[in-house]
């Protein structure tokens, strides 16, 4: 039978409007805060490509306003499809009111788990959105993202996945994190959102996100601030070694 679904998130930040549509009409700017590396051909009848760990989809652009509305659309087999549609309105006195709407169609009978996914993982991302507009607009981060090994018993992998980082069985915004992960420098970071399938933590130089993956597996989608006058070279380095380094870490959790 199938269902149709849509959600709707709003907040206002302190960036101004331009920062704003950087981050959700850029590759870039998605990059920062959503899934894997992106690419938008801009325009009315523009493109917004994502690649996830070689998973390449391609959506149509819908509503092309700039710099206060940007929309997009992925379709799928038996009517499957995610759209996405952003209002952004500059307030008075400063800072920008952001609005997403994003809708789709699940045709499996079976949508129910799917939705469930699909639905604390929006709020993640939204919660991400904002994040990067208040701490870190007008900086664009380099993406990693690791999957770990499949889970075969959720409430265990999480209390390991929790210790790891130092936090107890209810993690609360504002609780202190320790990113003790090693082949890397440790990092101190504060817990900025949980949810029943997420937790993220946020450092001074990323935002880091741990998510209960809807094919059964961890899915760690991290966005790494680095210092903007490093070279291709140095940031593809990096990118590669943080990889390895989060991989053998979940894998040891």
């Amino acid at each position: 039978m199938g269902h149709a679904w849509e959600q709707r998130d709003e907040a206002v930040v302190a960036a101004p409007v331009e920062e704003v549509w950087a981050a959700i009409a850029t590759g870039p700017g998605i990059d920062s805060w959503f899934m894997g590396r992106n690419q938008v051909n801009p325009g009315p009848d523009g493109t917004v490509t994502m690649d996830v760990g070689g998973f390449v989809s391609t959506g149509t652009v819908t509503t092309w306003d700039p710099p206060t509305r940007f929309g997009y659309r992925s379709d799928g087999p038996a009517g499957r499809f995610v759209a996405f549609e952003y209002l952004v309105e500059g307030r008075d006195g400063g800072g920008t009111a952001l609005r997403l709407v994003a809708s789709g169609f699940l045709p499996d009978d079976d949508w129910e788990a799917e939705f469930e996914a699909m639905s604390a993982g929006g709020q993640m991302y939204f919660g991400t959105l904002v994040a990067y507009l208040e701490h870190f607009a007008g900086r664009f981060a380099t993406p990693v993202t690791v999957s770990g090994p499949p889970v075969l018993d959720w409430p265990a992998a999480w209390a390991a996945l929790r210790a790891g980082l130092g936090l107890g069985d209810r993690p609360a915004l504002g609780d202190p994190v320790r990113l003790a992960v090693p082949g890397l420098a440790p990092l101190d970071g504060v817990v900025d959102f949980v949810n029943a399938k997420a937790l993220g933590v946020r450092t001074g130089t990323g935002l880091y996100r741990f998510i209960e993956g809807f094919y059964g597996s961890f899915f760690l989608g991290h966005h790494l601030f680095t210092d903007p006058h490093r070279t291709d070279t140095d940031t593809d380095t990096d990118t590669a070694q943080q990889g390895r380094a989060w991989q053998s870490w979940l894998a040891g959790c």
